[in-house]
Order: C-alpha cells, then sequence, then structure tokens
C-alpha cells in the first residue's frame, strides 16, 4: 500500500479509537453519578469532550494558570520532618475519590498507618469518609480530620454548636462538627503547615513544574523520583542540622 494511504489508514484508526475512548468515558461517568444501567448505556459523549493523541492517559485540568493538559500528582507528608510518605500520579481532575488509594498507597510504601489523616476540603465525600469508617480497626485507625468547605483567609471558623447532632446527620455534618471543637481547629490549623510547604519547595526551590515524560506510568516513575529526592535532601539537611 502507497505511503500516503498507510497513512491515512493510521489516522482514521486512531480517530476511531479515539471515539471508542471517549465512549467508553461517557460510560463510566454516568455510572459514576449512579445512573441506571439503560442510562449508562446509552450515554455519549459531549461536544466538549476532547482526547488526546499525543498522550491519550492524561486529561484537562484547571491549573493556576488556567487549563493544562496533564495529571493530578498526590503526595501525603508526615509532621516531623517533612517526609513524603506516600505518593501517587491519577489523571482524576479532582480529589474527590482519591482518599482512599492515598491511603493504601501510605500502608504500602512507609509499611504503617498514620495516626491521624488531615486532607482539605477537595478528599470530603460521604464516600470518603464512610471508607475511613468501614476500614479502621482497634490496632489499625486513623483519626480522620477532613475540611468540609473552602475557608477564606479573613473569615473566622464557627464557634461548635453544643448538644448533639441532629437526626439524619450526614458523615459530613459529623465531621464538620468535629473540625469545630477546639481540639479539632488546632490539630486541623497544622496541616497548611505540613503539606503545603513540600509542594513550595519542589515547584518553588526545585523547579519541578511539569511533567517531562508520556503515559501514565512513566509521569508515576517521574514523580516518585521527584518525592525520593525531596526525602534525601530533607533526610540530608536534618543530619547537617544535627
Amino acid at each position: 500500500m502507497p505511503e500516503e494511504l498507510q497513512r491515512r489508514e493510521t489516522r482514521l484508526a486512531k480517530i476511531k479509537q479515539a471515539r471508542k475512548v471517549l465512549e467508553q468515558r461517557a460510560r463510566e461517568k454516568a455510572a459514576a453519578e449512579g445512573k441506571s444501567a439503560a442510562a449508562v448505556k446509552r450515554a455519549k459523549p459531549e461536544g466538549k469532550d476532547q482526547y488526546n493523541f499525543t498522550d491519550p492517559e492524561s486529561r484537562i485540568m484547571k491549573g493556576t494558570d488556567g487549563f493544562v493538559q496533564g495529571y493530578n500528582a498526590q503526595a501525603a507528608v508526615e509532621a516531623e520532618r517533612g517526609l513524603i510518605v506516600g505518593q501517587l500520579v491519577t489523571e482524576a481532575a479532582n480529589d474527590k475519590e482519591q482518599l482512599k488509594p492515598m491511603v493504601e498507597a501510605i500502608e504500602q510504601q512507609s509499611r504503617q498507618l498514620p495516626e491521624a489523616i488531615l486532607a482539605d476540603s477537595g478528599y470530603c465525600s460521604d464516600g470518603n469518609l464512610e471508607h475511613l469508617e468501614s476500614s479502621q480497626q482497634p490496632e489499625r485507625k486513623s483519626e480522620a480530620y477532613i475540611a468540609t468547605g473552602k475557608q477564606k483567609h479573613d473569615e473566622r471558623r464557627r464557634p461548635c454548636k453544643r448538644g448533639p447532632l441532629p437526626k439524619g446527620a450526614t458523615r459530613v455534618d459529623r465531621m464538620k462538627r468535629k473540625l469545630q471543637t477546639k481540639t479539632g481547629k488546632a490539630i486541623y490549623a497544622a496541616r497548611k503547615c505540613v503539606v503545603e510547604p513540600v509542594f513550595g519547595q519542589i515547584k518553588q526551590a526545585r523547579g519541578f513544574r511539569q511533567f517531562l515524560l508520556r503515559g501514565k506510568a512513566k509521569v508515576q516513575g517521574e514523580w516518585a523520583l521527584v518525592c525520593l529526592t525531596h526525602n534525601i535532601l530533607r533526610l540530608y539537611a536534618a543530619q547537617e542540622a544535627s
């Protein structure tokens, strides 16, 4: 077959493959929204849905400088030395379903579970809180402090209401009350002093602001090396200080 026709056939095959992927994503989205089996089967891609031929596993995500094509890098940091104890990369644009994978990554990579888990409102969902409750065991318990909503810099948190929670209170309601207590406020306030400096050091001090490789597996390896480098530098600095 002439080279020109080969290119056309190859291009057509790639377009057909992209269409199948977009249709599968539409069905997965419908299933995640709790739609019926018939609705999931009928789900079609929206007109704005896109497919990246250079790196099909990446997604369009909103960043500080606008929308970018990339991945969502996750990291869990321990409070004493600022070491990364769990890391992974996901193609999900938000963190609503990432708490369970992150806890599993911490246990796998550090060989232990944390005594407490602090996370911002991006990780707050009834499903995440349900997972934390159902997976707790007396000898393997992690106390969770997860923000239920964003707070403005000049906004003060309301004091904790006294008395029992009303009937029908959700897990999110219980977490909100927990963070309104004096103890909950003090513990959660430490989050911004633990994880935020780590991402600042990686982005600003070391200049790592974008992945250089393509494909989720390669990007995962790249992020693992970045996190490993951070830990080595932190340990070296601690040794020098002592």
